[in-house]
């Protein structure tokens, strides 16, 4: 039998896609990133269906789960928040059910930053104006970050920043990012996009630090800066334009 790994989006049940929502509707065991996943998402499990919340678990733990369901003949849903691409350790389990020689699939989800974004109703690439994005995060209590992967180095791009796990860090953001993006770069937050308690603050990179304690977020927030942020007088994407040739051009921004 197969194990699949689902991207359960950012917290909205009906944002997860058609496919893994279909998966939960016929698995017949589910494991799950505990208090990050709502009752209503595990509500399209069968009735039947063994469900884990994997909260407390370790890895070889999780991994002996998927490994045991697969032995006994059971399709098996491995939720992750958001997509499975990002920040969902699902490298290590693929290379560890690869040993195990147990197949298993990966069904992409919304990330929370394009979750965000849509609350924010903004476009993170703008003509002229940002066409990156890098989706990053800080160290902290976790794995360490590669040397050479520093705020100020992704910076010193003026690429648009979509900056995870940092909300209980704003003041060490502040400080990375002000010399290479001036305190007046526009700066939004949004926590627990798409879930109950969704909040959202918008303002100037040198006031975050007072916007994230004004707002008391502390937990699930996706951190934006960037001039992309409030673009207002950009030009038109060469995309629809009269002047492009589109009879012998494939479509490009």
């Amino acid at each position: 039998m197969t194990v699949h790994f689902v991207g359960a989006g950012p917290g909205a049940a009906d944002l997860i896609t058609v496919r893994g929502r279909d998966l939960l509707a016929r698995c017949a065991v589910c494991l799950y990133p505990g208090s990050m996943t709502p009752s209503d998402l595990l509500a399209y499990c069968p009735p039947e269906a063994t469900l884990v919340d994997t909260a407390n678990l370790s890895l070889e733990e999780i991994v002996g789960k998927l490994v045991e369901a697969h032995e006994n003949g059971h399709d098996v849903v491995r939720l992750c928040s958001g997509d499975p691409s990002l920040y969902s350790a699902v490298a290590e389990q693929m290379r560890r059910l690869d040993a195990a020689e147990v197949p298993y699939e990966v069904v992409p989800g919304v990330p929370a930053f394009a979750a965000s974004a849509a609350v924010l109703k903004r476009e993170l690439t703008v003509p002229e104006v940002g066409q990156s994005l890098v989706i990053t995060r800080v160290q902290a209590r976790s794995t360490k970050m590669p040397p050479a992967e520093t705020l100020a180095a992704f910076a010193a791009t003026q690429a648009t920043l979509a900056v995870h796990l940092a909300i209980n860090h704003v003041e060490r953001v502040t400080a990375d990012l002000t010399p290479h993006y001036g305190a007046d770069c526009p700066v939004a937050v949004v926590a627990l996009a798409s879930q109950p308690g969704e909040t959202v603050v918008r303002g100037v990179l040198g006031e975050l630090p007072e916007l994230v304690r004004d707002a008391g977020m502390t937990r699930a927030a996706t951190i934006f800066v960037g001039r992309v942020l409030a673009a207002a007088g950009f030009p038109d994407s060469f995309l629809y334009s009269r002047a492009r040739d589109r009879a012998n051009q494939p479509e490009s921004l």
